[in-house]
């Protein structure tokens, strides 16, 4: 995605924010989560989200291992995840975004310690390339499935 397809997006965003988005319901409020597909994880991060922004929805978006995603390599899958971000900002007026990874993880089968490590580095890339211009956390979903925050930029 370029800098002006993204710069398009934000002021199309702060657009909606300034002049009053209108949502599908007065009380829609959304935050949105970068997850991996494993079911196990979709209740703690969807009821941590929840608490944390103040929102009733969240937006979920899922690969296997997404902590891993900026590693594989590819560069496409990272690009798919950024739109269908940019998309829950936009058309939602998501307020955060969390990035999570998880114990026993099939997709990204490594150490609590190296999870904490990529979903560090996600969360800085998506501070840093992404530029949302909303608040990222780092979740760690541990072995008793609670949540960890492990990273956390307002």
């Amino acid at each position: 995605m370029t800098f002006k397809e993204k710069y398009s997006i934000i002021s199309k965003v702060l657009f909606k924010i300034k002049n009053g988005a209108k949502k599908m319901h007065k009380d829609d409020t959304f935050a949105t989560a970068l997850n991996c597909i494993d079911g196990r994880t979709q209740e703690p991060v969807t009821k941590w989200v929840k608490e944390q922004f103040n929102v009733k929805y969240v937006d979920t978006i899922t690969e296997p291992g997404m902590d891993n995603l900026t590693n594989d390599g590819s560069g496409l899958h990272e690009e798919t995840v950024q739109k269908k971000a940019l998309f829950s900002i936009e058309k939602h007026l998501s307020c955060g975004i969390v990035i999570c990874g998880h114990h026993d993880c099939a997709g990204n089968p490594i150490s609590k310690e190296e999870h904490i490590e990529e979903i560090k580095e996600f969360c800085r890339k998506v501070l840093s390339k992404w530029q949302l211009g909303i608040p990222v956390f780092g979740l760690f979903v541990n072995e008793d499935w609670n949540i960890e925050v492990v990273y956390s930029e307002k």
